[in-house]
């Protein structure tokens, strides 16, 4: 008597809150208003059309009294008016099979809804009624929210046949800018299976029709649930709001138990949350020096340019931004790196563990992924410092159809080198500036469009004299092409271009320019099939083709007296195709297994030289040369690169990995420096130098604590690479038309453990990881010349073996955060003169063996404090101020140690690039 007394209590509350209205139901197409309410409340409106028309509409009356009706003409037909009303709203509608209409917060879906009763009666007890189930369970707060969310909804029509399944699919968006959220997970926790969305927002289940609760989970989202009845194929797709309970966090991983359930190794994911907390070196949020603080990246040495993942050269990274490849990633010499954090939505770097779909590095893949674009509202984004200045400006095309994000950056550095009393160097400029834009188009439901590109510039004036200037310019074109909801397709068509020009003008007898050019055209396609959620197969493949001017040289201006030097053109096409599986065999058994077949092939017009049999490669030896006339064959390689991939799960919070790759790696970089500089050269592979082929072994435990706040994992790694390039001592590699007399290919090989834990969520977040790594290099022979440190092991130029980092963050408020990067690691391998001599009248130097020695340690400390405005939703203008100190010890972190011959004989000098702290005030701002 109590529980029944106690029911229609609360059915009473409810009625007086939620003012649900139903009435008699009436087909939609038979329902046409003669005469419009005389009302400005859309709620009222609702109330008396449903009374006038006789029709069932179920809604929130304290959500539509909000809305302002529109002005229309009578007579019109009720979906055309209800339409014209919720445009631009949060809201929308459909109708059930009985002809009720349903408005709610999320986004319609194009099958058909249903509730678990019949048409409702008015008269009905609360049992008989749809919201009867609602009654025992919610709160005032949530009564009005949930109750939207507990009608079940109908997806799919019947299915034919008995025991066929049916697959749902969809979008997870932010409701107000409408960007996909990537790595949201999908529950049906009732059959312990769930999916995450892919780099679109885009979800599969395959299920046995029935009813099921769907979860929603995001980091920085509200948990959203929600009822379905699935009967045959459909979609339903859903606007995650914020959850505005949370502080700022640390995004990490989307998924809250992703380290511990995936097959995925030695991937991370960092939203751009994350990087707009960490303290910023001049006042520029930086994708790359951001990777530096996670365990097993490292650099060689501070402001320059790339960075070493697990042993790798700067040149085995590949680094895409939305699928195109970027040469170079750095601005000013390593200073800034080429992304604009305002257009990046977040990246993943695999160091392990690369999926099939990857090739053409052996060490890492760092894919950066732009924002789509408001689909919604024009908004705008920047930021000004004491050194650069940014704007982003995004909108839709066409409302919820297509949008536009365009965003650029440029520096005004003038006025510091101003302050400096060394006249070269206030004769001396630097700058840069770039450009990103994309174009999201959705043509359909079932195809989607996006045109992606980008363009920057340096240059930099030594002393009014020397001048660099080089450029990144690339471009993306992706159609994204739904069969069904099990079976999807990307094709891209991608290209991108780096070349840089040196002039100098120091003596004009002696002034030149030289210039180079790399040009990278793809086009490749990659299908996804989800048969069930606990299956994944992926299959495709790609075509590149390469294009290198590997160097000219001219005179510059009519005193000079330099010759002209032109090299031969290289060209060559990679081809490959790839097809991988990911399996959950039980719930604690999951596998991951695909294979990549690449294949090189090496273009004329060529000319190659040929060398006296039995002898070593140098000039001295050179026999002949041969001509290949164009588009003739020259030079093949090809092989399989296997990938596999298993995950153990020992419990609910803990898991053991096992991973193996093999990379092929045809295009090359030749330096003779620690790191990436402008004057590199990339080679393509030719007859005399071949693929590096690279081989990874990796395994991890993995654990979680304190309901997945806290992450915490130990994996270990061995590498070996295959016909790794090293340099003669002496070599010339700029402007060498023999190029390959200076180089020879050596064993490397690496091992590692990588520690790591951390805490993704509340006021006080970040992490600690600790590597020991240690890379060396073996480089053997037949012929003397060609053997480096007598054919014995030695440390590899990026050999580091201890690295600590720790990224803290903590918020007093939600306007209020401190930051903290606190980095170690050790110094890098460096070959000394241990001895002198004389010889021919002159001092000649005596070298210790290659790598002998290291730099001192590296250790830097950076703090920043984010003050944010107040979160009025209605300002024009939301703002918010970032201090930070870039090395607040001021210590002179050494970079490289060089030696002069003066009168008093050999004098080493340690080289630092930032020697006291760099404090920096940036302005931030939103429209």
């Amino acid at each position: 008597m109590k529980r029944g007394l106690l029911r229609v209590l609360v059915w009473l509350c409810l009625w007086g809150s939620a003012q649900w209205v139903w009435a008699q139901q009436k087909r939609a197409e038979e329902v046409l208003l003669k005469q419009l309410p005389e009302t400005n409340s859309l709620s009222q409106a609702l109330h008396e059309i449903s009374g006038q028309a006789a029709i069932t509409i179920f809604y929130t009356w304290a959500e539509l009294d909000t809305v302002k009706l529109k002005p229309l003409q009578a007579p019109i037909s009720f979906d055309t008016w209800l339409s014209a009303q919720l445009q631009g709203t949060p809201f929308a509608f459909s109708v059930d099979a009985y002809g009720r209409w349903i408005i709610t917060r999320f986004k319609a879906i194009d099958q058909t809804w249903e509730t678990k009763t019949q048409a409702p009666d008015p008269l009905s007890t609360p049992e008989s009624g749809p919201l009867a189930p609602l009654i025992p369970e919610l709160s005032e707060e949530t009564l009005e929210e949930d109750a939207v969310r507990q009608v079940p909804i109908s997806v799919g029509r019947t299915a034919s046949g008995s025991g066929k399944k049916a697959t749902l699919a969809g979008y997870v968006t932010d409701p107000e800018t409408t960007e996909p959220i990537i790595g949201a997970r999908v529950l049906v926790e009732s059959l312990d299976i769930g999916v995450n969305t892919d780099g679109f927002g885009y979800y599969s289940l395959t299920l046995e029709p029935g009813e099921y609760e769907l979860i929603f989970r995001a980091y920085g989202k509200e948990e959203f649930t929600q009822n379905i009845i699935l009967y045959g194929d459909g979609q339903f797709d859903l606007e995650m709001q914020d959850d505005i309970r949370m502080l700022d966090e640390v995004v990490i991983e989307a998924e809250r138990d992703a380290n511990v359930s995936s097959t995925q190794m030695g991937l991370t994911r960092l939203g751009i949350q994350t990087l707009q907390q960490m303290p910023a070196f001049m006042g520029e949020i930086d994708v790359v020096k951001s990777a530096l603080l996670l365990p097993g990246v490292q650099s060689v040495g501070e402001g320059a340019t790339g960075f070493n993942v697990r042993g790798g050269a700067a040149d085995q990274n590949l680094i895409m931004i939305n699928q195109a490849p970027i040469f170079n990633s750095s601005h000013l010499f390593g200073f800034f790196s080429v992304f604009n954090p305002d257009l990046i939505q977040s990246f993943d770097l695999y160091k392990s563990g690369i999926p099939a779909r990857y090739g053409g590095r052996l060490a890492s893949v760092l894919d950066i992924q732009m924002k789509d674009g408001n689909k919604k509202r024009f908004s705008a984004r920047g930021g000004i410092s004491p050194i650069t200045g940014r704007l982003m400006v995004e909108g839709p095309i066409q409302k919820n159809k297509s949008s536009f994000i365009i965003g650029g950056r440029s520096t005004y550095s003038r006025w510091i080198l101003d302050q400096f009393r060394d006249p070269a160097i206030r004769n001396s400029d630097a700058n840069f500036r770039d450009l990103n834009g994309k174009i999201n188009i959705e043509l359909n439901d079932k195809n989607r469009l996006d045109l992606a590109g980008y363009f920057s510039q340096d240059y930099f004036l030594l002393n009014q004299d020397t001048a660099y200037r080089y450029q990144n310019l690339n471009g993306s074109l992706s159609w994204k092409h739904m069969f069904n909801n099990k079976l999807f397709a990307l094709t891209s068509l991608v290209g991108s271009q780096y070349d840089y020009e040196l002039t100098t003008q120091a003596e004009e007898s002696r002034a030149f320019r030289l210039a180079y050019q790399i040009r990278y055209q793809e086009a490749k396609t990659a299908f996804t099939y989800i048969p069930q959620p606990r299956h994944q197969f992926r299959f495709g493949a790609n075509l590149i083709r390469y294009d290198l001017k590997p160097g000219t040289r001219s005179a510059l201006g009519p005193e000079s007296v330099v010759q002209p030097l032109s090299l031969d053109a290289e060209q060559a096409l990679e081809g490959a195709i790839f097809i991988s599986d990911e399996y959950e065999v039980n719930n604690r058994l999951k596998l991951y297994a695909g294979l990549r077949f690449s294949s090189y092939f090496q273009l004329g017009p060529n000319k190659t030289y040929q060398y006296r049999p039995g002898a070593s490669l140098k000039p001295a030896n050179t026999q002949d040369s041969v001509l290949y006339d164009a588009g003739q064959l020259v030079q093949t390689y090809a092989g399989p690169e296997f990938r596999f991939s298993a995950r153990y799960a020992l419990d609910d919070v803990s898991s053991m990995k096992l991973s193996f790759n093999r990379m092929r790696q045809y295009l090359h970089m030749l330096s003779n420096t620690t790191s990436i500089s402008p004057t590199d050269t990339w080679k393509l592979s030719d007859p005399f130098i071949r693929p590096q082929t690279g081989d990874q072994l990796s395994l991890g435990y993995y654990r979680n604590f304190r309901q997945n706040s806290i992450e915490a994992s130990v994996e270990i790694y061995g590498k070996l690479i295959r016909d790794m390039l090293e340099f003669k001592n002496g070599a010339q590699l700029l402007l060498n038309p023999q190029v390959e007399t200076d180089l020879v290919a050596g064993k490397g090989r690496a091992y590692g453990i990588e520690l790591l834990v951390k805490k993704a969520r509340g006021k006080f977040n970040g992490w600690i990881s600790y590597t020991y790594a240690r890379t060396f290099m073996q480089v053997e022979a037949s012929f003397p010349d060609e053997v480096i440190n007598r054919g014995e092991r030695y440390p590899a130029n990026v050999d580091k073996p201890h690295d600590f980092s720790l990224v803290s963050n903590y918020k007093f408020s939600r306007r209020l955060s401190v930051s903290s990067n606190v980095a170690y690691s050790t110094g890098r391998p460096i070959t000394y003169p241990v001895a002198q001599y004389q010889f021919g009248g002159g001092t000649r130097l005596s070298y210790s063996a290659r790598n002998q020695f290291r730099v001192p340690d590296y250790f830097r400390w950076d703090l920043a404090v984010n003050i944010e405005g107040n979160h009025r939703v209605d300002k024009a203008i939301h703002n918010s101020l970032s201090f930070s100190v870039y090395n607040v010890l001021g210590r002179k972190n050494v970079y490289s140690v060089y030696f002069v011959t003066e009168a008093d004989g050999v004098q080493g000098y340690r080289l630092s690039i930032f020697g006291r702290p760099i404090v920096t005030l940036t302005y931030n701002f939103t429209l």
